[in-house]
């Protein structure tokens, strides 16, 4: 479920102060992946290169292996060294590329239909062929086998759409289930938010989650009609940004230049992505292009870096460690399963409904530690909490059956939990998934930590798991967001290892 009633709820409570907007300021953290040309542009260079070799070996009547040493020796066409070769190949791997980009294929896959992205994709395959045939005919390069050209141009138009359909077809599941989808704001009340906001909701695929209208006092002249669905006025615009976990911002009423400019530069210092409506820019924007949001045209003011690279190494971390964990763990996972179940009724796995990544509500699995009716005994012991703040931990928790003592000591209760991550509902690393009675009591500021993929382990539980402040808890979550690497990861997981083995879980 993407929305629980949690949040509609939650949408009423008080907002902390404004916070203060440095002025032409960067975004200081990310707060969605979307599609990166650097990683596309990557990708078909490695498709080029497949296409040419699986060419080259079925044409050539060689192996993959010979092959490439006949490549590197100059000895795979006879009369073509390897620099030449290599020019032919970096050459038309850099036509497709600059053939690509100037027909919008490394945009975001949500603004093009399925059809349009196959037909330009094939036509950038064919376009590149033809320049690699004619460069070839010019430099009287005979040797080449025709055969090889023809077959690598249609390999690589096969894969290049194989691989938009397989991508297009992932990435419409995960809408589906709530995820990769952007929550979307729009300034303004007239006909043309109206117009807009219809369109994202009759054509799903887009991936934009419409949250509410902003009214601009003065400006705007059909507020009566849509009054339920406007969150508040322009100057509470980034609070409301900020309660509704906001990537995008669609400014569709006439306002004054210096309204939008300003709008403009706390959009930049907050890393929220701005777009205008073609009719009403006024100037702010005389280089950038028009972008249609399916056919809806829109002119984008400011679109933060999102390092698409890294998001991606970092899936494929979580995948395959999970698997692997999961797979040499599984006796484990049975001794555990069968010892809960012999120690106390109930059943063996405990899931709870938690907080996710810009506010999307998961069910988390966990190995039951408690009796079944612990939830309802919560009220009983309110009163013995040893954190500070929101956060709530009993060490001596007189609702911890014995067994569940020894697997919160060494953390082997949250190993389920990898079935989370494989899921997409969970990172290996990242902050820990709340509980939504805890954000409820979040100020603003603290609702940062919601921006990532919640995570199993993370900076807190390798650096401060016994600390009871609940400003540590935040500040450490902040910190990792914002200093976020692959190697970071990494080493947080080492450490975790580490903790995991000396018992000091609670």
């Amino acid at each position: 479920m993407a929305t629980s009633e949690f949040w509609q709820r939650a949408s009423t409570a008080p907002a902390s102060p404004p916070q203060e907007w440095n002025e032409g300021g960067t975004a200081t953290h990310q707060r969605t992946a979307r599609g990166s040309a650097s990683m596309w542009m990557l990708l078909d260079a490695l498709t080029v290169f497949v296409s040419a070799l699986i060419a080259a070996v079925f044409e050539l009547h060689t192996g993959p292996i010979a092959g490439m040493r006949g490549f590197w020796h100059g000895t795979l066409i006879q009369g073509q060294s390897m620099g030449i070769q290599t020019a032919l190949l970096v050459g038309f791997t850099a036509t497709l590329i600059v053939i690509s980009r100037s027909l919008h294929l490394y945009s975001p896959t949500r603004l093009t239909s399925h059809i349009h992205e196959q037909r330009l994709s094939a036509q950038a395959c064919l376009v590149s062929g033809l320049l690699l045939t004619g460069t070839l005919y010019l430099i009287r390069a005979e040797e080449v086998p025709r055969g090889v050209v023809i077959l690598t141009v249609a390999l690589l138009t096969v894969f290049l759409s194989l691989r938009r359909l397989i991508y297009r077809a992932s990435l419409y599941r995960r809408f589906e289930r709530g995820m990769n989808t952007r929550n979307v704001i729009i300034v303004g009340t007239g006909a043309e938010a109206h117009a807009l906001r219809h369109h994202f909701q009759s054509i799903r695929q887009l991936g934009y989650i419409f949250k509410g209208f902003v009214h601009v006092p003065g400006v705007d002249k059909q507020l009566g009609v849509t009054t339920g669905d406007v969150l508040g006025s322009l100057d509470m615009l980034f609070d409301l940004a900020r309660k509704h976990f906001v990537d995008e911002i669609f400014f569709t009423s006439p306002s004054e230049r210096g309204v939008i400019k300003g709008v403009l530069d706390q959009a930049r210092a907050n890393g929220i992505d701005l777009r205008v409506v073609p009719d009403m820019y006024d100037g702010l924007a005389w280089n950038s292009t028009i972008e249609y949001i399916g056919q809806f045209p829109t002119i984008p003011l400011h679109r933060g870096h999102v390092p698409e690279v890294g998001l991606v190494l970092k899936r494929m971390l979580d995948i395959t460690l999970s698997l692997m964990a999961l797979l040499v763990l599984s006796p484990v996972l049975l001794a555990i399963a069968i010892a809960v179940k012999i120690d106390s009724p109930g059943p063996i796995f405990y899931c709870s409904e938690r907080i996710g990544k810009k506010g999307r509500v998961f069910r988390c699995i966990k190995f039951r530690t408690m009796v079944r009716d612990a939830d309802g005994r919560r009220a009983e012991i309110l009163h013995m909490n040893e954190r500070q703040g929101i956060l709530f931990k009993i060490s001596n928790d007189p609702r911890i059956t014995e067994t569940g003592k020894f697997l919160r000591k060494y953390s082997l209760d949250e190993l389920p939990q990898f079935i989370n991550v494989l899921l997409g509902d969970m990172s290996i690393v990242g902050p820990r998934p709340p509980i939504a009675s805890e954000v409820r009591q979040y100020d603003l500021s603290h609702l940062r930590r919601l921006d990532v993929t919640p995570g199993i382990t993370g900076l807190w539980q390798v650096q401060a798991r016994q600390d009871p402040s609940f400003d540590s808890y935040i500040s450490l979550d902040v910190a990792y967001i914002e200093n976020w690497s692959v190697w970071l990861d990494i080493k947080i997981i080492l450490r975790t290892v580490g903790v995991v083995f000396a018992g000091t879980g609670s």
